[in-house]
């Protein structure tokens, strides 16, 4: 394993606007503020919470999201008052076919949903954030896949849902859900990795490919831009800023 997560991308219309929006619910700091992304942390630099990052990207939410964040609660009472900070801070309530469920689903000001689990055991040491769940037609198949590119042993898989997470066994899950949807567009929300810095950058990329990713056009996003095995999209980007054709 030569590359690691790095963080969770947001195509945003408006990057600043919606980042503040996630500053403040989880209580994390805005670190990284241009005209091209923006950057929200857990504010322990020691912390194992991925980063959010936010790009510009005018392309109209048409659809839900095949990605989304499920956060944290530690009581009913906690799950409540999420909700309700969630709300104020400019989320709204959105119907996605979950029925009567114990959890919350909601969408941020840009319409990116989100869910405010009730307590689960589960999820007590992961911070704000429980897990980062991704929809799929074969959730062992992609579970795999990002082991291979994340270095997190599959902690748990099965033919409607399989789960990953770092080897500290703390942080954030990653969570791959089986569901029917059909993608359709190019995902508003990806992952990123990072290599590190004395691998070859050719050879992540041909060790990627081999496990099932497939590399796509350039389009102007920092890094070599990838797909995996279900076309979901991301990029892995050099520890420095230099992002030179790989």
């Amino acid at each position: 394993m030569s590359t690691r997560l790095a963080c969770v991308v947001f195509d945003a219309d408006r990057p600043r606007f919606v980042a503040d929006f996630w500053a403040e619910l989880l209580g994390w700091t805005v670190t990284i503020d241009r005209s091209d992304q923006v950057d929200v942390a857990a504010p322990d630099p020691d912390g194992l919470e991925l980063a959010l990052t936010f790009r510009p990207e005018a392309r109209a939410k048409d659809c839900k999201n095949r990605m989304h964040l499920d956060l944290a609660s530690r009581s009913l009472d906690h799950q409540r008052a999420q909700v309700e900070r969630a709300l104020a801070l400019g989320a709204r309530h959105v119907d996605i076919g979950q029925g009567a469920v114990p959890w919350v689903v909601l969408a941020d000001p840009e319409g990116n949903e989100f869910c405010v689990l009730e307590p689960r055991e589960e999820y007590v040491d992961t911070g704000a954030v429980a897990a980062i769940v991704i929809d799929t037609h074969d959730p062992a198949r992609l579970a795999e896949f990002w082991s291979t590119a994340s270095g997190w042993p599959i902690a748990y898989g099965g033919a409607r849902v399989a789960g990953l997470r770092s080897a500290t066994g703390l942080g954030a899950w990653l969570e791959f859900v089986q569901t029917p949807d059909v993608k359709s567009d190019r995902n508003r929300l990806r992952l990123d990795l990072l290599s590190f810095p004395t691998d070859d950058p050719a050879a992540e990329v041909a060790r990627l490919r081999a496990a099932g990713a497939t590399r796509l056009a350039a389009d102007g996003t920092p890094g070599v831009l990838l797909a995996d095995p279900e076309t979901n999209e991301f990029c892995l980007h050099r520890p420095a800023s230099d992002y030179s054709t790989v």
